[in-house]
C-alpha cells in the first residue's frame, strides 16, 4: 500500500487548481494526496530522531508552489516556514501569488477577485470557489492564530550551491520535497551533465542536521548520490518517490 499516512481519500474540492489556488498552462499541479503523503513520510523520518519541531520546508524546483500553499493548508502547524525557488521568472510569479494566499490581506484579495467574477458571470464554478475560499479562510485564521507562516520566493538555479546558500543560509532546511522536472512540461535548464546529482550537491549546506530530502522523478532518473543514504522509496503512477538523508545526518 503506497499511502501510509494519506490512506484515506477525502473531498480536496478545495484545493483544486485553479478554484482557489491559481494555475497557468504548463505548470501542472501536484497532486494533493500525494504530497501530503510525502511530507507525513518525511515527518516520521524526523521524529524517529526526536526532532518534532515545525519546519523549515523548501522546493528548488518550486514550480507554480501549489503544492507548497496546499500543504501550509494541510499541515501548517507543522511548518514554520516556507521557502521557494525557481530558475524560471514566470513560475515565479505563479508561485508568489500561490504562496501569497498564505496570508489573510492575500487570500482576501484572492476573495475579492472571485466575487467580481460571480457578479459579473454569475457561474456555479465561481460561486464553489467563492465557497471554498471563505472555508480556506477559517483555516487559515486557525493557522495564524499563534504565528504567520514565513514564506521566501525567489530565483535560483537548483544545482548553484553558492546562490542556495547565499540566500538560505548554511544549515537552514529541515524538508525538502521537490518535482524535478521530467517531462514535456518542464525540462532542466542549462546544459549542465547529471543535474540531478548536482542539485543534491547544492542542497547539501543548506540541510540542517537530520533533514530530509524527498525527490519525485520519472523512471529515467534515479536521485543518488555519496553524500546521501536513501531512507524510504515509493512509487505513485508514473511518479517514483524517493527519501534521502544525508549521510551525515544524526540517525
Amino acid at each position: 500500500m503506497p499511502y501510509l499516512f494519506a490512506a484515506e481519500r477525502h473531498n480536496e474540492a478545495d484545493y483544486a487548481g485553479g478554484r482557489v489556488f491559481y494555475s497557468l498552462p504548463g505548470y501542472p499541479a501536484f497532486p494533493v494526496r500525494l504530497v501530503s503523503e510525502i511530507f507525513q513520510r518525511c515527518l516520521a523520518l524526523r521524529a524517529a530522531d526526536g526532532l518534532t519541531a515545525p519546519v523549515a520546508l523548501y522546493d528548488p524546483c518550486c514550480g507554480g508552489a501549489y503544492h507548497l500553499a496546499t500543504l501550509a493548508y494541510l499541515h501548517g502547524e507543522r511548518i514554520a516556514s516556507i521557502a521557494a525557488s525557481d530558475i524560471d521568472v514566470d513560475a515565479l510569479g505563479l508561485a508568489r501569488r500561490n504562496l501569497d494566499l498564505l496570508t489573510l490581506p492575500g487570500l482576501d484579495r484572492r476573495i475579492a477577485e472571485l466575487e467580481l467574477l460571480w457578479a459579473d458571470y454569475g457561474k456555479r464554478s465561481h460561486e464553489e470557489a467563492l465557497e471554498s475560499a471563505e472555508r480556506l479562510r477559517e483555516r487559515l485564521c486557525i493557522l495564524t492564530e499563534r504565528r504567520a507562516i514565513l514564506v521566501s520566493v525567489f530565483q535560483a538555479d537548483a544545482t548553484d550551491a553558492m546562490g542556495l546558500v547565499g540566500t538560505l543560509g548554511a544549515q537552514s532546511v529541515g524538508v525538502v520535497i521537490t518535482d524535478v522536472p521530467y517531462n514535456r512540461l518542464s525540462a532542466w535548464q542549462g546544459d549542465a551533465p547529471d543535474p540531478l546529482w548536482r542539485m543534491l550537491e547544492a542542497l547539501r549546506p543548506v540541510l540542517s542536521p537530520g533533514a530530509v530530502v524527498a525527490v519525485a522523478s520519472d523512471k529515467g532518473q534515479t536521485p543518488a548520490h555519496d553524500a546521501y543514504r536513501r531512507a524510504d522509496r515509493f512509487q505513485i503512477g508514473k511518479r517514483r518517490i524517493v527519501l534521502l538523508r544525508p549521510a551525515l545526518s544524526t540517525d
